[in-house]
């Protein structure tokens, strides 16, 4: 807590401060006696009006007032009232002294705001007594306003930092943002599209792309366990891993150049996720390699949803028997599957995030629900993306998405030429 924080602190005084009001100088004189010997610094005022202006300009203020109840002009009572509705931050212990025994007009009193009664002639040991019934509510009220004080300076603090993190976030997930390749990209006369949604400020997804040779291309769709910024992290370094740029820097190719396999990829991310990093994060991906000359499809699943081909002629294949995730058991083995694309088939790989999604009966759209949704698909990519993602809002309905979102749709068509590069 830094100084300038003390100076807000509820004021708590080491001596509790009386005010005395009376019309009776040697009323007054007496108060002041016994209420010293107490312990008690005392005020005194010769009418309410001017105890009332003391109560309200006093610092330290006065924490607690004895009053007569008869006094010209406003009596105790009406003190009582006004010293209520004036004061808003400190509460003050109002005494009233009177000799009145009829119970309505002490129901009155109260009801003005007094807190307590002594009786005239007054009574030492009933005055000490109320007095220090009056102490200790004002020592438990001193002591919950510097509770509220603290719990109120923690909540600053605390908003200070949620406020801070989501800056950060925010800036976080334009640095994510940056680690995906152009959402759109032709290659070799075939074209592609990927889509990212984070459910939250920062995400676990991460989709793209990056030329294996002049005619085939890797596609790659990956979903990291957890949510949150541990698991944006291991796609930050994923990203890096999967560069588009720079072939020393990406784990698919091998120090001569050439590319490993999908499998063989997939092993080493194992070993890098177990070895290196030595986190209990694991991720499921799916990593295809595209010939465009052939239309042949190389790939790996690695416990990633299954990915579609959406035929020309509108039918749907799903693609793959499973494996394990990546960095979550040792020594697996990863398979690689062999499929064919035809002109006008298009590839989809995507997350759970897809299949998951649920309605606000909870009801998910599952395998089968994107597979049809697939099938009633036949435009370019960017435009099937969005049709996609514009059907799972509608799906969910008034609910947020619960996970991340992410898919990339890879349309082949034959180049025009031999080695042709778009």
């Amino acid at each position: 807590m830094t100084k300038n924080d003390q100076s807000v602190l509820p004021r708590v005084s080491e001596r509790l401060r009386a005010l005395v009001v009376d019309d009776s100088a040697s009323q007054r004189k007496l108060l002041v006696s016994l209420l010293e010997a107490m312990d008690i610094e005392v005020l005194t005022a010769s009418n309410a009006a001017e105890g009332l202006f003391m109560c309200m300009t006093e610092d330290p203020p006065i924490q607690l007032v004895l009053s007569d109840w008869q006094m010209p002009e406003m009596d105790g009572p009406e003190l009582c009232r006004t010293l209520r509705d004036l004061a808003e931050q400190t509460y003050t212990y109002l005494i009233l002294m009177t000799s009145e025994t009829d119970r309505a007009k002490k129901t009155s009193g109260l009801e003005a705001g007094a807190d307590d009664f002594v009786t005239r002639p007054i009574d030492i040991a009933e005055l000490r007594a109320r007095i220090n019934t009056g102490r200790r509510l004002l020592e438990m009220q001193e002591k919950l306003l510097l509770r509220n004080h603290e719990v109120r300076s923690a909540l600053e603090e605390l908003t200070a930092m949620h406020d801070a993190v989501n800056r950060d976030l925010a800036e976080a997930r334009k640095l994510q943002r940056a680690f995906l390749p152009k959402p759109t990209h032709r290659f070799c006369g075939s074209e592609l599209s990927l889509r990212l949604v984070t459910s939250g400020q920062i995400g676990g997804d991460l989709v793209g792309y990056f030329p294996i040779s002049a005619t085939c291309i890797a596609l790659y769709s990956i979903d990291v366990s957890g949510h949150g910024i541990a698991s944006a992290l291991l796609t930050g370094r994923l990203a890096g891993l999967f560069t588009y740029t720079s072939r020393r820097g990406n784990i698919a190719f091998a120090s001569d150049g050439s590319a490993h396999s999908p499998d063989e990829v997939m092993r080493r991310l194992n070993d890098v996720m177990l070895n290196d990093l030595a986190s209990e994060i694991y991720f499921t991906a799916v990593l295809a390699y595209v010939d465009t000359e052939t239309g042949e499809v190389e790939f790996c699943q690695a416990g990633h949803p299954h990915p579609l081909v959406r035929r020309a002629d509108g039918r749907v294949d799903r693609l793959g028997e499973g494996g394990p995730p990546v960095g979550l058991l040792p020594d697996v083995s990863f398979d690689r599957v062999t499929a064919r694309l035809a002109p006008g088939d298009a590839l989809l790989a995507y997350s759970d995030g897809l299949t998951d999604c649920a309605d606000s009966w909870g009801g998910m759209l599952e395998e089968e629900g994107l597979m049809q949704l697939l099938a009633g698909i036949d435009v370019a990519p960017e435009a099937a993306v969005d049709r996609i993602e514009a059907a799972l809002r509608d799906h969910t309905g008034i609910n947020q998405f619960e996970d991340d979102i992410s898919m990339l749709m890879f349309r082949y068509d034959r180049p025009k030429a031999a080695g042709a590069v778009a």
